[in-house]
């Protein structure tokens, strides 16, 4: 078994204070796969004061050579590839094929796309014309804690880091204890880059540790988490007596709008688009609000895509969904799935237990409700699993109101023929984000939300700019 105690902090790999040895479990096999140490307060601390001592001479790095160093990272970057596609695949269940190109693949395209922003991003620049003598320095927040969710990990690694490094922020990052391998693999990149040591610093540990270490610590400027409400929640209350800014990228619980004029194809993609990732994504489409003409054709067609959704092993090659993470999230599942047939919804494909064939591991069957209304839990609660849930609707009013009527605003989504509708549809939908027929955001489009699914944009220079503070200063003399 793989041991990887070990915190990469101030330049350098050094044991834990204490020993507290945390289970790395494969869920394919539900077995272990490695072992690391979870962080006590006195690896906190050094790992910030490393950060913290860091700053001034990284703040006061020209941009392009940070930004040099980002691209060096995205070369290096490329050639672990493969050590991070099994990290991913063993750790948190990604298929491998899956883990090689979707996982691995999302970490490289956010390192170029930063590369790229801050080429022309303008980090000191006129107020305007107006006010020649006027300067706005566009700065470093800090000292920023990174805390990372297990269920995208290089994902949001690199979108934190990534912008972190070309802001000239230091920072601490804290991935998932669930799926640490790909960070450390990480961090061994950055040290190969060459990175000056304190600038980036890594311990591993669970949320009640390491996390609210970091978010309360009077040391730690800025807090940037992925994960769950509850979790973000706690963050911003435990970072308020400090005052810190926090960014947060939660939960969501996107409806996807299938319009009777939607293309042929629509219902399929939103299906497979939510089995994705074994349904573990924030941002999955797992509502289907379906136009009542071709509901029932939508529910058919949905029934026949699930039903030709493999399900297999993380380690197989091939085009399958892998397990769930843990037996917390396999257990959450089943219990949704179960209060889904009690309030009334018709179960038409999938259900409670472990797939055919299946005895071991934490696997769920691809399941699909219809017949649900928006007040069933199924349709409230982001279950985080390959579940989706089909709401038949009438006119374009009721389909906005039932897509509106939750607690988050990640992503939505519009399938129609109609481009007036579409637009009509992207101005009235309380989300951060909206797609629409199946067309994905362009590099650098920003990713975040609204309302319980959090605050802040990352990616591109919007990434950028939330990992800055602007200084206003009157009375500059041009240089």
């Amino acid at each position: 078994m793989l041991e990887k105690r070990d915190f990469y902090i101030n330049g350098a790999w050094v044991a834990p204070t204490k020993p507290q040895d945390h289970h790395v479990i494969d869920p394919s096999t539900e077995e272990p796969c490695a072992v690391i140490s979870l962080g006590t307060q006195a690896d906190t601390d050094a790992a910030v004061a490393a950060a913290k001592a860091a700053l001034p001479g990284w703040m006061a790095t020209p941009a392009a050579e940070r930004i040099a160093l980002v691209e060096k990272l995205a070369e290096i970057y490329q050639s672990r590839s493969e050590d991070l596609a099994q990290a991913m695949s063993h750790e948190m269940g990604a298929p491998i094929d899956m883990a090689r190109t979707q996982q691995v693949g999302a970490g490289i395209w956010h390192l170029k796309n930063f590369v790229r922003a801050a080429k022309a991003f303008s980090f000191d620049s006129p107020l305007g014309d107006h006010a020649p003598n006027d300067r706005i320095i566009r700065e470093a927040v800090g000292v920023a804690a990174l805390i990372t969710p297990w269920n995208w990990p290089m994902n949001q690694v690199t979108l934190k880091v990534g912008a972190a490094a070309v802001a000239g922020c230091t920072m601490v990052l804290k991935p998932s204890e669930e799926s640490p391998l790909n960070a450390m693999i990480f961090a061994e990149m950055m040290d190969e880059v060459g990175f000056p040591p304190g600038v980036f610093n890594l311990v591993n540990g669970d949320g009640p540790g390491v996390g609210t270490q970091l978010s309360g610590h009077p040391d730690v400027d800025m807090v940037s988490f992925t994960g769950s409400a509850r979790a973000g929640v706690a963050i911003s209350k435990h970072a308020a007596d400090t005052l810190k800014k926090v960014h947060l990228e939660l939960g969501g619980k996107g409806a996807n709008l299938v319009f009777d004029d939607a293309d042929e194809k629509a219902v399929k993609r939103g299906v497979l688009h939510m089995m994705n990732n074994t349904g573990q994504s924030c941002n999955a489409p797992s509502r289907m609000l379906v136009q009542r003409g071709v509901y029932d054709q939508a529910v058919e067609t949905a029934v026949e895509v699930a039903a030709r959704v493999a399900v297999g092993s993380a380690s197989d090659e091939g085009r399958h969904i892998g397990p769930v993470v843990n037996q917390v999230q396999w257990t959450k599942i089943q219990d949704l799935i179960q209060t889904g047939i009690d309030e009334g919804a018709r179960l038409v494909a999938g259900g409670t237990g472990r797939p055919e064939g299946f005895n071991k591991g934490f696997y769920v069957k691809p399941t699909v409700f219809a017949d649900a209304n928006n007040q069933m839990t199924i349709a409230r609660e982001e279950i985080f699993g390959p579940v989706l849930t089909m709401i038949p609707f009438d006119t374009e009013e009721e389909a906005v109101e039932i897509a509106n009527d939750t607690p988050y605003g990640l992503t939505n989504y519009v399938q129609t023929g109609n481009p007036e509708r579409a637009n009509r549809m992207a101005r009235l939908l309380r989300s951060g984000m909206v797609e629409m027929n199946g067309q994905s955001r362009a590099a650098g489009s920003p990713f975040g939300g609204m309302k319980m699914s959090g605050n802040g944009r990352e990616g591109g220079v919007f990434g950028i700019e939330d990992f800055l503070e602007v200084k206003a200063v009157s009375g500059w003399t041009a240089e």
